[in-house]
Formats: structure tokens, sequence, C-alpha cells
């Protein structure tokens, strides 16, 4: 504005804290009802509408679900986005299908069992009203295509009989009151054969006519194999709609969806003496936005991005990604709790969000200096990293996400709890829900902390409900109940997160 009429806005702090609330809940446990291990979800995912959910479980088959809270309300939207009126919705799912996508298989060469349990779940590109999705267990990836189809039924004739005696034939046997001996096969004993008075019976023929009703029918397309020899713990969509990759300990492979049998080794950290090995691959992402670029972490905490216009084999790095380790800290479970168990991109591709045991760490891929912040999930367990260690929990592998808007994370961790962090700048959002119908009821008051800037560049470490041994509520810490795997809707700030067999969603 021109004169001294310039109106400067005062910046906005940083978003309120959310307000969660219990959404649904499918595969509900009853108290003491016991729950089968094939039945545990191993995998979840939204497609990039939010329409669309999947969920994997350990004995191999696919679960999706669909959203119904939209298609009632398309019109009412519309109507009250010309009234700009917020939109208050209550988001809803509904089982759509399901379908066994793995069987347990033997390996006969290295004598090992298959497991048919889903490691992960890719949605892709949606074609002519069919979904289409990405399965992968330890060895085989499938491509499925999940199409309604109408039903096809077998008419009793294709004639109407009332229709036929009205036209002089008869739909019964002939009027002849003299029959003719038959044969069995319908012959007739001599070669004359005359026409009965009242003319041939009507034609009885099946018809195979298509119904209005619709079938969800899903079919395997393509099949990925013999592709790794290791197990496979991460598979990801390019951005290009063509081709994805999949990653094992030591190798990352990349695949076009047309063609399943040959891929391409792009990142090989096998070391040529496997005694020499100190760092296994422990997930893989492509990015959003930039299909030539994907990153990789590593069992020793670091993140590495790699460019695959620079190199048809990408073992050299265009950036690394790592945390100096303090001083004196070093112990006997520093590499174990720093090895990075997921990572995520955030929509933009701006920020990379990745998990570690005991933090969450959101990284700036412009600055490989240091994260940009570190939020602790747990940190009341680190007294009991022995204990962890003994019961192998210490190698539990927690998944991450981040908010479609980017302005929040989330994490699962022990007693079936999870964690939202604000991420924004001056955020001090902390709070810790349980995985039931009452999310909040674990939920303490925590002492107010004074609020700090965060700029883009300024690394904190945000705490939440910290207590020495025990959970939020004083109760001893459940280490058999752990929440690993949770996913945030793209476009609304709605979580789903699997609780052993239960898959929980809320919304804020």
């Amino acid at each position: 504005m021109n004169g001294g009429d310039e109106v400067v806005t005062a910046p906005a702090g940083p978003p309120q804290p959310l307000d969660w609330k219990f959404s649904q809940v499918f595969g509900e446990r009853t108290a003491g009802e016991e729950v089968q291990e094939v039945d545990i979800i191993s995998a979840i995912e939204f497609d990039k509408t939010g329409d669309h959910l999947a969920t994997g479980d350990r004995g191999g088959r696919v679960v999706l679900f669909e959203r119904t809270d939209t298609k009632d309300h398309d019109a009412l939207r519309r109507d009250l986005e010309r009234m700009d009126h917020p939109i208050n919705r209550h988001p809803e799912f509904r089982y759509k299908t399901e379908f066994q996508s793995h069987e347990p298989e033997f390996d006969y060469l290295k004598s090992l069992e298959i497991e048919e349990k889903i490691n992960k779940i890719r949605w892709c590109q949606t074609a002519n009203g069919a979904l289409f999705l990405l399965s992968t267990n330890d060895k085989t990836i499938k491509f499925w295509k999940v199409q309604e189809k109408k039903v096809k039924k077998i008419s009793e004739m294709n004639l109407d009989p009332p229709k036929a005696v009205g036209n002089g034939c008869v739909a019964s046997s002939s009027n002849s009151n003299s029959p003719t001996p038959g044969l069995a096969n319908g012959g007739s004993p001599d070669n004359d054969f005359s026409f009965p008075p009242g003319g041939l019976p009507s034609l009885r023929l099946p018809v195979v006519v298509t119904s209005q009703e619709t079938n969800l029918v899903a079919r395997c397309r393509r099949v990925y194999a013999h592709a790794h020899d290791y197990h496979i713990n991460s598979i990801s969509n390019n951005s290009d709609g063509e081709t994805f990759i999949s990653a094992d300990d030591l190798r990352i492979n990349l695949w076009n969806l047309e063609i399943s049998n040959q891929s391409f080794n792009i990142v090989d950290v096998k070391p040529a003496n496997m005694e020499d090995l100190t760092e296994v691959i422990t997930s893989a992402e492509f990015h959003p936005t930039h299909c030539n670029m994907l990153a990789y972490s590593s069992s020793k905490g670091s993140i590495r991005l790699i460019d695959l216009r620079q190199s048809a084999l990408c073992d050299s790095h265009a950036k690394l990604f790592e945390e100096p380790e303090a001083p004196g800290s070093r112990s006997f479970f520093t590499e174990i709790i720093a090895s990075i168990s997921d990572i995520k991109f955030a929509k933009d591709g701006r920020y990379m969000l990745s998990r570690d045991y005991m933090t969450l760490k959101l990284w700036d891929i412009n600055m490989d200096s240091g994260p940009v912040s570190t939020f602790q999930v747990h940190e009341y367990l680190r007294p009991k990293l022995c204990d962890l260690y003994e019961n192998d929990s210490i190698f539990d592998k927690f998944e991450c996400c981040l908010s479609g808007d980017g302005l929040r994370v989330a994490t699962g961790s022990y007693s079936n709890l999870f964690r939202v962090f604000g991420c924004a700048p001056g955020s001090t959002e902390a709070t810790t829900l349980e995985a039931s119908k009452n999310p909040v009821r674990r939920q303490v008051q925590m002492p107010s902390r004074p609020s700090r800037s965060l700029s883009s560049i300024t690394r904190v470490v945000r705490r939440g409900a910290e207590t020495s041994g025990v959970d939020a509520n004083g109760n001893s810490f459940d280490f058999t109940t752990k929440l690993l795997h949770l996913a945030w809707h793209p476009t609304e700030n709605s979580i789903a997160c699997a609780a052993a067999n239960s898959l929980y969603m809320y919304y804020a």
C-alpha cells in the first residue's frame, strides 16, 4: 500500500496443541481375549487422497478400508465452502475388502522358511476406477489390482414360457398321443423324424447376463521375486508413477512396475569380506516430488541422500546426515539405540523425519550438520536399557509419520502409547495418547515450561512426560504391548494406529 497506510501484521505464533478424539476401532479385543499371531497388524498406509486405508498382517492378508463420510457430504461441503463456513466432519471409514497377499514359503536352497507377514504396503496411482498397491513380505513383492466388477449370472432360459405358448409354441414336451421311443442321448431309433402336431418345444438355452450387483475382485498383476538375498525392509514408489525401490539389509533395487523379471541394483553396501561389515540399510524412501532423489538410513544412525543422475551405482552419496556423538556419552548401547528404524519425507520434500530407539529427529535436507529438532519419545527408559537388551525389546522397530501440513510428527511407544509432537517454530506441543477408546486417559498434567523460539536452524530437544521406569500414569511399563505402526492422514489431522490386531483411528 502507498503512503502511511501500510499495515504490519505480527508474526503468527505456533499452532495450538490438538485435542485428539477417538473415531473408530476395527477388530477390538474383548477383555481376556487371546490374540492370534497371524492377526497382528504389521503395516498401515493411507493412499494419497486419504480416502482409502490399507493394513497388512502377519498372516499375509491385506485389508482395505474406504472413507464414507466424504461421499455423503460432497454437496454440503461445496455449499459450506461458498459460505466460508468451517467444516467440522467426523472422519469415518468402513471395511471394503480383504485378500490373501502372501503365503508361507520355503527356500529349499537355504533351508529357510519365508514368513507370509506383510512388511510394507504402498499405494500406487489409481486408474479407471481401480485401486493399485504394492505389498511385500521378506522376499517377494506383489503388485495388486482391486476393482469392482459386475456380477455375471446364468439365466434359467432365454425364452419366456407364456410368450412361447402365445406364439404357438409349446413350452412343455410334444403333444403327440403316440410318443416315439427315444434313445438315451435324445435321438430317435429310426431316421424318420417327424414334427409333432403342436410344433417344436421352446428352446431352453442358458444365457449369461450381467447384473447390477458388483463384487470387489483383487488380482495379482505382477510378482517381483528372487532379487533380495536378505529380508526386504522397505518399498517406496517413485513420483514418476513408473518405478519403485525395494531395500534389504545390504542392497537397494530399482524396479519398473511393468517389468517383474529384472531390476537394477542402485545401492550395494556389502563389503568384499563380510567380517568388515559395520552397518546395514534399515529403511529407504523416494523423495515425494524429485524422481531422481531418494534417502536411506543405516544402523549407525546416519541418513544418506543419493541422486540417481550421478551414476548407475549410487554407492557414493550426495549428502550425509548424522548427528555428531556427544563426547563421553558412548556406552555399550550407543550404536544399538542409534539405529534408525524408519524415515519419512515431509509432503513438500524439504524435511525428513527419522526414528531411532529413543528419539524422533527432524532434518532439513539443505542442512546436513545435524537435525533441526530432536524429540525424546521415552527418555525414562534409558536406565532400563540393560533389561530392554535382555528381552530383545531394544531391537523393536518403531515407525514414524508427519502430518500433511508438516506442523506435527508422531510415533509409537510401549504400553500401546503414541506421541504427537509439534515441530512448528516455537511449538512446545508434546502429547501422549493411548490406543484405546479413551486416548487421553493416561494424560497427566505436566508442569508448564517456558516456550522456546525455534528458527529453521535452531536445534531443540523436547521431552514429554518423563518418570523413571513407569509410564505417564504411574503404572509399571509394559514392554509386551507396543505400538509399532501408525499413519497420518495426508490432508487432515487424523491418525490410524495398530495395537496388536486392533486398528484404532483418532481425529482432531
